[in-house]
C-alpha cells in the first residue's frame, strides 16, 4: 500500500514517540525524511538519527528531553499538505513562537530551517513548524 504523506508519517511517529516519552522512532528512509530529520538535530530538536540497513533501510530518530525528562518538542505539525501546498517567498518566510521554534522549509538549495532561509535570503515550501 501506498502512503499519500510520507512527511505527515514521519513527523506523527515521531509526535507519538515523544507523546509516551520513547528514547527512538523508527520511520521508513527516505532522503526528504533524513534531510528533515537532519535540520531537527542541527536545530537542538533530537539528539541524533541513524541509518540501518537490514532487513530494510530505516530511519532511527533519537529522541530529546530537558534533564527532568521534560519535552523538547512541544508541538511538531506538517504545514504543506499533498492537496494544499503552502509556498512563502524569502521575505515572508515564517517566524514560529517568535523565534523560539522553527519552520522547515524546502528551497532551491535543500531543505533548511527558517533562519538559515532568511540568512541565504531563500524563500520556498513551508514544510513544517517545530517548537
Amino acid at each position: 500500500m501506498t502512503m499519500t504523506d510520507p512527511i505527515a508519517d514521519l513527523l506523527t511517529r515521531i509526535r507519538n514517540a515523544v507523546s509516551i516519552n520513547h528514547k527512538r522512532a523508527s520511520i521508513p528512509h527516505s532522503r526528504v525524511k533524513e534531510q528533515i530529520c537532519r535540520v531537527l538535530k542541527e536545530e537542538g530538536f533530537v539528539n541524533d538519527y541513524r541509518i540501518t540497513e537490514e532487513p530494510h533501510k530505516t530511519l532511527h530518530v533519537f529522541l530529546k528531553y530537558g534533564p527532568n525528562g521534560e519535552k523538547i518538542i512541544n508541538e511538531i505539525k506538517r504545514v504543506s499538505k499533498p492537496g494544499r501546498r503552502l509556498y512563502s517567498p524569502a521575505d515572508a518566510v515564517p517566524k514560529v513562537l517568535d523565534g523560539i521554534g522553527i519552520a522547515i522549509v524546502s528551497t532551491s538549495k535543500g531543505i533548511m530551517s527558517d533562519r538559515r532561509c532568511r540568512e541565504q535570503n531563500l524563500g520556498g515550501e513551508v514544510m513544517a513548524t517545530v517548537w
